[in-house]
């Protein structure tokens, strides 16, 4: 461990936190180093006249329309509801560019769209509909299996083009259309376009900001009316900017820098509001690295989250997609609500303890929490660049794990690579072949597993009230199963090095 590094989180993490307010402009490139001062203006109590005084006829103006400058989010806002000019707090028709629902909300979506447009009625778009079973699938529950079969009847009947089927709950292998979790699965399959709007109905469904477009989650009264007319009544929100400079320490990863946030501002801290990230830090994040930053904003409370595009992005997309697509970026004087700064650098690898994402701590000041097992997968922590964090902790301490190590990778593209991708410096071995020279369980079928608990045979449910490092989002009591379970939300580094040892460990440990 590396014991010179003791920074608290939040004491030298944060070198700027600035309140910039409404009506006050904030340049990304050169923020002012002084405080901005607000305008107290006290309303006058004399009431000089309840009608609008008389006034001489207003020439046009000769100089063009005033443009205020706007977000990224209001960009794309302001586009896809065909107004020239939009803030924070207008409520626009938005045209829906997806709409993504999957096995435990598109039952009730659907059930929804039919009772309020009709038995007969189309969707609007066929092609703009993507449904992916991927939560509870791989069990003997029958409403859980129901669930599929519904989306299969709709999706036949409507001619959806993009629905991810599974029939052979034994073999997903078998199935050739099943991909797995939705949102790494939306990603893969070339969904996520900058630009663009993309709807689900999951809370989740933010991953695909790291893409430079929005994206939230829904209800499924909004996805029916989505269904029937492709559009949806959104308010605009404002944005808080989160600027993170300096080079990444190799015992890092973005679910730190996430963990860290919320941790700061609270999971009530971005309630509807678009989180922004930007720094020479996040322009140096892969691409899957950005989705762990925005999958979590929700966490926090946020509207969405939202990378601007950049030469990763479209060298991502190169061959994801063919549609064109249009990047959109903040103006250099868009009004940002608050406007946070971080020195990377300082940055410790955390823990969130038991029950709340925003319950911060250093991964080293844990290191006396005894655990019972591990759990590696989900949206958030079980994509290839997570699984590979994994190996390379495994393979730097050449030692087996001292509790059941569980592993779910996101989809079926991610256990493929498992078993496929050489591991940086191991020799040409697989992430698989290090795994079982780990003593971990065998990688299990691409699935969103024991993430949300689900039925009682949900591969790695806690079905007991265990302590679990994981590398999901949510550890509210019940999340992954027994209401008394204890869940410790943490990178796949940290969740690796805790295997090892079967404490809260941190993975400087093994990697310095």
């Amino acid at each position: 461990m590396a014991s010179s590094i003791i920074s608290p989180p939040s004491a030298t993490f944060i070198v700027k936190k600035k309140e910039l307010g409404r009506s006050a402009f904030s340049s990304s490139s050169s923020p002012s180093p002084f405080s901005v001062p607000k305008c107290n203006k006290s309303a006058a109590k004399k009431i000089v006249s309840a009608m609008a005084p008389q006034q001489a006829e207003r020439m046009p103006a000769t100089t063009g329309s005033v443009r205020t400058a706007m977000t990224l989010t209001e960009k794309i806002f302001a586009r896809a509801s065909e107004k020239p000019q939009l803030s924070p707090g207008d409520n626009v028709w938005v045209n829906v560019d997806t709409l993504m629902t999957h096995d435990i909300s598109g039952p009730g979506s659907i059930g929804i769209f039919k009772r309020e447009f009709g038995p007969d009625a189309k969707v609007w778009d066929r092609e703009k509909v993507v449904i992916i079973p991927d939560h509870y699938i791989f069990t003997a529950d029958k409403l859980a299996n129901r669930n599929v079969d519904i989306l299969r009847d709709f999706c036949n009947d409507q001619n959806i083009k993009y629905f991810y089927d599974i029939k052979d709950l034994g073999n997903f292998k078998a199935n050739p259309d099943y991909k797995g979790v939705c949102h790494v699965a939306l990603a893969q399959e070339g969904h996520c376009r900058p630009g663009e709007v993309l709807l689900g109905t999951d809370s989740h469904t933010c991953t695909a900001g790291a893409f430079g477009q929005f994206a939230t989650g829904i209800g499924n009264t909004d996805a029916g009316f989505v269904l029937g007319t492709g559009k949806l009544l959104l308010k605009v929100p404002p944005t808080l900017k989160f600027i993170m400079d300096g080079e990444m320490p190799d015992y890092l990863l973005a679910k730190d820098l996430i963990l860290q946030i919320i941790g700061e501002i609270s999971v009530a801290g971005a309630t509807y509001k678009s989180m922004e990230f930007a720094g020479t830090t996040v322009e140096s994040l892969t691409m899957e690295e950005r989705m762990t930053l925005c999958n979590m904003v929700i966490e926090a409370g946020g509207k969405n989250g939202v990378v601007p595009a950049d030469s990763t992005t479209f060298k991502y997309l190169e061959d994801k997609t063919t549609i064109p697509y249009e990047p959109v970026y903040s103006d250099a004087q868009a009004r940002f609500l608050t406007e946070y700064r971080f020195d990377i650098t300082k940055l410790e690898p955390l823990v969130a303890k038991p029950h709340s994402p925003d319950n911060r701590a250093l991964a080293r000041e844990c290191k006396d929490v005894k655990i019972d097992r591990v759990y590696i997968g989900s949206c958030t922590g079980g994509k290839t660049e997570d699984f590979m964090a994994v190996a390379k902790v495994f393979l730097a301490s050449g030692k087996k794990v001292k509790v059941p190590t569980f592993l779910v990778p996101a989809t079926r593209k991610v256990w493929m690579d498992l078993y496929t991708l050489p591991v940086p410096g191991s020799g040409g071995k697989t992430c698989s072949q290090i795994f079982e020279e780990a003593g971990c369980d065998t990688p299990a079928s691409p699935t969103c597993g024991a993430c949300m608990g689900g039925p009682r045979d949900t591969y790695a449910r806690m079905n007991k009230a265990v302590v679990c490092v994981s590398t999901t989002n949510r550890n509210f009591p019940g999340r992954m199963g027994h209401k008394e379970g204890q869940v410790y939300l943490a990178s796949p580094y940290t969740a690796a090095a805790s295997a090892l040892t079967g404490f809260v460990t941190d993975p400087r440990e093994f990697l310095q």
